[in-house]
This record gives C-alpha cells, structure tokens and sequence, in this order.
C-alpha cells in the first residue's frame, strides 16, 4: 500500500517504513506528523482524490535534519571582468512513514 501526498507545496510517494526527504520543517527529531493532504491512496483499488482523498492521512515521524549537495553558484559577465562564485546547501529534514490510513 503506498500514498501520493502533498507536503509544503510538493508531492511525495509515501510508503510504510520508508523514508522520504522533505523541505527543513520546524520540527524536533523524533516528533510525530500527521500529513491529511493525500491525493493517491493505493491498496487493494487505487482511490483518487478531488483533489484530497476524504478520511485518510498519513503519518511520519522526523528522523533527522540533514544538508544536501553543494551547489555551485557562477555568474559571470564575458568581457567586463565580473565574476561572482557562490555555494549553497539546501536543509532538509528526513521523515519516516509510520502508517498509511485509509478512507
């Protein structure tokens, strides 16, 4: 059985004791989630939501808050002697699916 939910504004496969890797939320390692914004819940039939499945949710526990890749950030005008390097890492938090339930 797994979900398709939408969380701040993206869309994440969720399935039971798996881990996915969402944008840093405020919260402490080890808190638990509840996620009601399910579009997709696969079982036994595949039920569509319009645009939210009615009754089921999902929910994670936060593992862990880690950093991504770095990324590279060059700007640079030909001829006029500008160059701007930059580096970033985006923060993301890592949470664990503990139950799907369903409508």
């Amino acid at each position: 059985m797994y979900a398709l939910v939408e969380f701040k504004g993206k869309q994440y496969k969720a399935e039971k004791d798996s881990l996915i890797q969402v944008d840093k939320i405020d919260a402490e390692v080890g808190s638990t989630l509840t996620i009601d914004s399910v579009l997709l819940l696969s079982g036994d039939k595949v039920v569509v939501g319009t645009p939210y499945v009615q009754g089921a949710r999902v929910q994670a526990v936060v593992e862990n808050h880690v950093r991504g890749d770095k990324i590279i950030v060059f700007k640079y005008k030909p001829k006029k002697d500008y160059r701007r390097t930059k580096g970033h890492r985006q923060e993301y938090s890592v949470l664990r699916i503990k139950d799907i339930v369903g409508a």
